[in-house]
C-alpha cells in the first residue's frame, strides 16, 4: 500500500492512466525535491565544504582513478569549483595525486584508503538517514522508489548535452 501524499504537498494524481496530469504532479514534486535537498545540505553547513568535497569521492571510487578535468565533466561541475574541492581532498589526505601512464605530463585522482573510509562514513549517514525518512515504508514500497527513481535519474542524465559517454557510464549506487 503507497504512503499517502501529505495534506501539505501537491494534489494527489489525477485518474489512472491520465499522464499529462502525472507530469504535472511530478513537475510539480521535482522542485519540491530540489529544495528539501538544497534545505538538508544547508542544515549540515558547518561542514559542508567538506561534505561538497566528499561528494566527488563516489565517482572517484566507483570509475577509478580520473583526471580532474573529467572528473569535473563527469559531475557538471564548474572546473574552478572542482579544483577546489579536489585540493580539500588532497590536503585531508582522502585523494592523492598519480602521475598519468598514457600522458606524463598529467595526473589522475585516486582516492586514499583515508578516502575509502570517509566514504564508508558518508553512506552510512546517509543510508541511516533515508532508513529513518523510510521507517514506515514496507520493502516493496522503497524498491519501487528506488527502480523508478534509478529510471528517472538514467532519463534525466540521458537528457542533457553533454558527451554522449557520459550517459552510458554506470549508474550511480552510492
Amino acid at each position: 500500500m503507497p504512503t499517502p501524499r501529505p495534506a501539505s504537498g501537491p494534489p494527489g494524481p489525477g485518474p489512472a492512466g491520465d499522464r499529462p496530469s502525472e507530469l504535472r504532479t511530478l513537475g510539480e514534486q521535482l522542485p519540491r525535491f530540489m529544495r528539501l535537498v538544497h534545505a538538508l545540505k544547508s542544515s549540515q553547513a558547518a561542514e559542508s565544504r567538506d561534505r561538497a568535497a566528499l561528494v566527488l569521492l563516489f565517482p572517484l571510487a566507483r570509475l577509478g582513478p580520473l583526471r580532474q578535468g573529467a572528473l569535473a565533466d563527469l559531475v557538471h561541475a564548474d572546473p574552478s569549483t572542482v579544483s577546489r574541492h579536489v585540493a580539500t581532498l588532497i590536503e585531508r589526505g582522502l585523494v592523492q595525486r598519480v602521475a598519468d601512464e598514457t600522458d606524463g605530463r598529467a595526473s589522475r585522482l585516486v582516492v586514499t584508503e583515508a578516502g575509502h573510509a570517509a566514504l564508508d562514513q558518508v553512506r552510512a549517514e546517509r543510508e541511516a538517514h533515508l532508513g529513518r525518512v523510510t521507517a514506515d515504508w514496507t520493502t516493496e514500497e522503497l524498491a519501487t522508489l528506488t527502480t523508478l527513481f534509478g529510471r528517472l535519474l538514467d532519463g534525466v542524465a540521458a537528457s542533457l548535452p553533454t558527451d554522449p559517454a557520459a550517459a552510458q557510464l554506470p549508474r550511480e549506487t552510492s
